[in-house]
């Protein structure tokens, strides 16, 4: 059994990817990944089903993997203990109060100290950082992904945090509702009177909208004004920014910089490069 071959998983609202993690070479085993639809909103026995399954079409490429299973996870979440507290989220209410991690093991017939979790964001950041361990020294950095919400980690002198930017008070509200997919959607249709489904769609029309380019530019100076206090708050040096709102990098990332660079002149702002990856990554980089 190759011990250096774990198995890396990232569960988001409606599917779950696994993928082998080669822990030597830092990164995904090429044709390992399985991606999956999960019926969340379902009974547990249904959810957890599902995740085996995928679990196993993907152990199943490479039979001499160790039985090591790292998985990022949305919270809240108890992850040391493996039991699940999320409710009311219209997303996996059935799994409330169970303790994943035992159940898991029964159904692979694994031991459940080959089992670890940890907050996805965290784990995004742990892969990132994972993958550029040769390549980026810094060791005071905050992650955070910009997608349907606002999720952030802090690594600290070797150590990684789960973040709570998204609950930091902004303006009349909290940073998420400024810096999220929704508030995209919603200002579009109050500056054009059309709507849109996700940013990506909103993307398609920018360069020939200046209305449109101007709500990047306002949602780039918003997340400055966001990032300021929390980089001063870890003290840290580097940022590294993913999630799908990332794909607009070029959109709105200039007027991010010009907010911190003002108070933090050396402050180093990072476009995520693995994707999806980021998560599976750090998920089985948690055995490293």
């Amino acid at each position: 059994m190759n011990q250096n071959i774990v198995t890396g998983i990232d569960i988001g609202g409606s599917h779950i990817t696994v993928a082998l993690v080669d822990l030597n070479k830092h990164e995904i085993v090429r044709g390992s990944s399985i991606r999956r639809a999960v019926r969340s909103k379902e009974c547990a026995e249904i959810i957890l089903g599902e995740w085996v399954d995928a679990i196993h079409a993907c152990k199943d490429f490479y039979s001499d993997a160790s039985s090591k299973i790292g998985i990022a996870m949305p919270g809240p979440f108890d992850y040391e203990k493996g039991i699940c507290l999320i409710k009311d989220l219209d997303k996996y209410d059935s799994l409330f109060d169970l303790n994943i991690k035992e159940i898991l093991a029964s159904k692979l017939k694994i031991n459940r100290d080959n089992i670890l979790m940890m907050n996805d964001a965290s784990c995004f950041l742990k892969g990132e950082l994972f993958a550029r361990s040769a390549h980026l020294e810094s060791q005071r950095v905050i992650g955070i992904t910009l997608g349907t919400g606002l999720g952030s980690a802090v690594y600290k002198d070797g150590m990684m945090y789960s973040g709570d930017l998204y609950k930091s008070p902004f303006r009349d509200s909290t940073a998420e509702e400024y810096l999220c997919s929704r508030w995209f959607v919603d200002q579009y249709k109050k500056i054009t009177g059309k709507s849109r489904p996700n940013v990506k769609s909103i993307c398609e029309v920018a360069n020939g909208s200046p209305e449109v380019l101007f709500l990047f530019k306002e949602f780039g100076r918003n997340l400055g004004d966001v990032l300021l206090g929390y980089i001063k708050k870890h003290r840290a040096d580097t940022v590294i920014i993913g999630g799908n709102i990332s794909n607009a990098w070029d959109l709105f990332i200039l007027e991010t910089f010009n907010v911190l660079h003002t108070s933090i002149p050396e402050i180093s702002l990072i476009r995520a490069q693995l994707g999806e990856e980021a998560a599976l990554l750090g998920a089985g980089s948690l055995y490293s």
